[in-house]
C-alpha cells in the first residue's frame, strides 16, 4: 500500500472525497512528524508506536579506506509493533505457510 492507495482507502470507509481524505491522511502524518521532531513520541495502542532514540558518539570505519571515522551522535526514530499488528502478521504468515 502507498499514499494514494491510503487516501482511496480511507475516502472509501468514511464516505470522503478523495481530496478530503488526502487532506485528513497528511494532518495525521504532519501531527506524528510533530511530535517526534520535538522528541515525543507516538503512541497507536494495539498498531505500536514511534520513539525517538539518541545514538551516542562512536568510532567506526570507512568500508572504502578502511580508515577510522568518528560518527557523530545522533537521533533516531523507531518503531515497536503492538501486540494487535504483531499477532495479525504472524497469523497470516502462517497461513502462508500452510498452503
Amino acid at each position: 500500500m502507498n499514499k494514494s492507495d491510503l487516501v482511496n482507502a480511507v475516502a472509501e470507509k468514511n464516505a470522503l472525497t478523495k481530496a478530503a481524505s488526502l487532506r485528513v491522511v497528511d494532518s495525521v502524518f504532519e501531527s506524528i512528524r510533530e511530535s517526534l521532531a520535538n522528541g515525543d513520541e507516538f503512541v497507536m495502542p494495539d498498531f505500536g508506536k514511534f520513539i525517538v532514540e539518541t545514538r551516542e558518539k562512536r568510532e567506526g570505519r570507512n568500508p572504502q579506506t578502511g580508515k577510522s571515522i568518528t560518527i557523530p551522535k545522533t537521533n533516531v526514530v523507531k518503531f515497536k509493533v503492538g501486540k494487535l499488528l504483531k499477532d495479525l502478521v504472524h497469523q497470516s504468515a502462517e497461513t502462508v505457510e500452510t498452503v
